[in-house]
């Protein structure tokens, strides 16, 4: 296993680079911000992903995708990460694509994925119902009626939950709270009577949402997967995210790190430059050191995800357990490097630190996530 890039992913990487830096800097991160818009993602950025084919990055060439895999979609929200941009992205091309396209059916897909490629659909997936990460917990009930099922309950922190097209909803068909059988998923349309979708505000400033599901009836047409099947399903889709949600808290990392090196050889403290200082020195050390490790664990989980390895569940949760602690001690050091000034909303450094705080959470904490490593490892 190369734990480098490939020459296509190095060009895809330079390809998101440009257009992170050129077309969404953090200053329209800021503007979006500002505008209190409920979407928080800019149209005509996403507009303008969809033409160079990212949301289809890992979606089959037959229904208008690339087919580029894990990896090709990984380099680009590290990229779009180190100017904060807030996108689809990740929700739509990476866990929607990918739940879509292997386990969706012949119909499902034909449906779905040309419209997700194209930018035209967006998809949220509804699996957590409290601020404990933990899809066996699921109590939203879909009791089966006829031919068709009636889902009560709730979902909480859903990502782009406030603006999405369709909803890929985890629910229980049966057994109790913590079992991991008699777990189901269904593909929702939010517009649905019985839905009720609340924004969530979020430290980060993105798009997040709790869901309410009232009597909501869904055909049997819309189970996504076997029914009752959906546990083995959503750790699939799941340990995917984890691993495009650790490449993007690495560029975070890198970001936030790269903007307190340039602080650090301007900013003087008794006539001298702060980034003479030896403390300070050992300290970006330190971070520099993290920030490679997290490199080569998330580039093994991504390698091990597109050759299909009997071991994504383990480098999955390394990447995210490693991904995590790294970018909560990068944030919190540049915050300590810049002073009480990097708090405030002058500075942008301050945004790395709020994003990092809700990062860390998605799909399991470090802690969730060193439990199940230590599982899967047989300890």
């Amino acid at each position: 296993m190369k734990l480098i890039l490939t020459e296509e992913e190095q060009f895809l990487k330079d390809t998101a680079k440009s257009f992170a830096e050129e077309r969404s800097p953090i200053t329209h991160f800021r503007s979006l911000r500002d505008m209190s818009d409920p979407m928080l993602w800019d149209k005509n950025i996403w507009d303008e992903m969809s033409k160079l084919g990212w949301p289809g990055i890992m979606i089959p060439e037959e229904f208008g995708g690339s087919n580029f895999g894990l990896s090709g979609i990984c380099v680009v929200l590290q990229e779009c990460a180190k100017t904060l941009t807030p996108s689809p992205l990740f929700a739509t091309g990476v866990l929607g694509a990918y739940a879509i396209n292997n386990y969706g059916t012949k119909e499902q897909k034909e449906k779905y994925l040309p419209l997700m490629t194209n930018g035209k659909l967006t998809t949220s997936v509804a699996v957590d119902e409290s601020s404990h990460h933990n899809p066996n917990d699921t109590l939203l009930i879909a009791k089966k009626s006829a031919d068709e099922f009636i889902l009560s309950g709730k979902k909480t922190f859903v990502i782009d939950g406030t603006s999405s097209d369709l909803l890929i909803v985890l629910a229980r068909t049966s057994g109790e709270k913590g079992d991991s059988t008699g777990l189901t998923l269904f593909l929702i349309d939010p517009n649905s009577d019985g839905i009720d979708r609340i924004k969530l505000e979020m430290a980060d400033s993105r798009n997040y949402a709790n869901i309410i599901f009232d009597n909501v009836k869904i055909s049997s047409n819309n189970i996504l997967g076997d029914i009752e099947a959906g546990g083995e399903a959503i750790d699939d889709i799941l340990d995917i995210g984890r691993i495009a949600i650790s490449a993007e808290m690495l560029g975070n990392s890198e970001a936030a790190f790269e903007t307190t090196l340039d602080y650090l050889k301007q900013r003087k403290q008794f006539g001298a430059l702060i980034g003479s200082f030896q403390a300070l020195q050992h300290r970006a050390a330190e971070m520099f050191c993290e920030i490679e490790l997290t490199k080569s664990s998330v580039i093994a989980a991504m390698r091990a995800a597109d050759e299909r390895s009997n071991d994504v569940q383990r480098l999955s949760s390394l990447a995210k357990t490693v991904a995590g602690e790294t970018l909560h001690l990068v944030s919190n050091e540049a915050i300590q490097m810049h002073g009480g000034i990097g708090v405030t909303d002058e500075y942008d450094i301050g945004f790395f630190l709020k994003r990092a705080r809700v990062a860390e959470q998605i799909f399991g904490s470090a802690k969730f996530h060193t439990e199940r490593y230590a599982n899967l490892s047989g300890f």
